[in-house]
């Protein structure tokens, strides 16, 4: 019984007799094929998190030897005693600041932050693609679906840090040089699941993110505008117009981020209690005071960072 409904056995006779199947030996090269391909092809895995396989992050991008224009920034500890739900911004156009922090060794994540486990989570999209999705899940990433985050914090060992976007996709159209647009106001997804499992939450500011790309803004009443808000809804990703440096010429055209400096500051963590089913009012709460604790971490660096005193954060 399952949620007091009876179970009925069906069998169909004659299914299997309807097709002729050319079946192969278990220890046959065709049957070690078959078993290859379903295995690529599978994204059942990626609902949780990661196949096991080595982690690339030390080695999919080294720190050079020269200055680098990424840094990662520490404001207060976070003891891996806990687990601990990151809300990342801006997503910008291709989110280049959290994922070489956060996703790679690059500005030495695990010195930073030693003890913590950290999964970038990513569309779903982005792991459909074999040997794309196995170079993701090497890197600790994870699906965005609510089945696989909570996977990941119900873990017995604690220290787990997840990574998200907030923003998504929707931010890439507010993406321009000069600008700090933030889709915020009505994503509290990321606060539920912080109170289902009692996570911290921790605001994530990138500075410089929205500077590394040009972008073609439209007019928020042009059928431009309106075609990429109907694309973003129906496909989860925004086609923007936007363009950057060349391969070989920082004076050419070509979709290589401009060489700007991209400063990601990693707040304070607010402390959040476990509520398996936390009320409207206690995810409103708690918003609100993410909200509040972003905006004081963004005034407080944004001139260390190059902005003007002058600048300030549009949550929408």
């Amino acid at each position: 019984m399952v949620l007091g409904a009876p179970l009925v056995p069906v069998y169909s006779f004659g299914e299997n007799d309807i097709f002729r199947v050319k079946a192969s030996a278990p220890d046959s090269w065709q049957h070690l094929f078959r078993v290859t391909i379903k295995k690529l092809v599978d994204i059942s895995p990626c609902i949780f998190w990661g196949r096991g396989l080595i982690s690339a992050r030390s080695w999919v991008w080294c720190p050079s030897p020269d200055p680098s224009p990424l840094w990662l920034v520490k404001t207060a500890e976070l003891p891996p005693d806990r687990n601990y739900v990151l809300g990342s911004h801006p997503h910008g156009i291709m989110a280049v600041g959290t994922i070489c922090n956060f996703a790679t060794e690059g500005t030495g994540l695990s010195q930073v932050f030693p003890g913590l486990r950290f999964s970038l989570a990513v569309l779903n999209c982005l792991l459909y693609l074999p040997g794309h999705r196995e170079y993701c899940l090497s890197c600790g990433a994870c699906s965005v679906n609510r089945q696989s985050l909570d996977y990941v914090l119900s873990q017995s060992q604690l220290g787990r840090a997840v990574v998200i976007l907030v923003g998504g996709a929707n931010e890439a159209l507010y993406a321009v040089p000069g600008e700090h647009c933030l889709t915020l106001r009505n994503r509290k997804g990321f606060v539920r699941l912080a109170l289902r499992h009692g996570a911290s939450l921790v605001p994530v500011y990138s500075f410089g993110e929205n500077d590394i790309f040009r972008v073609k803004a439209f007019a928020p009443d042009s059928w431009q505008h309106l075609l990429q808000v109907t694309s973003k809804k129906l496909l989860s990703f925004c086609p923007c117009i936007f363009w950057g440096r060349g391969l070989f010429s920082a004076k050419s055209w070509g979709l290589l981020p401009l060489a700007r400096p991209i400063t990601t500051v990693v707040g304070r963590p607010i402390p959040v209690p476990q509520c398996p089913q936390p009320t409207e009012e206690q995810v409103d709460h708690y918003h609100t005071l993410y909200m509040k604790a972003l905006e004081q971490l963004f005034e407080e660096h944004k001139e260390s960072c190059g902005l003007p005193a002058s600048t300030r954060l549009t949550f929408i």
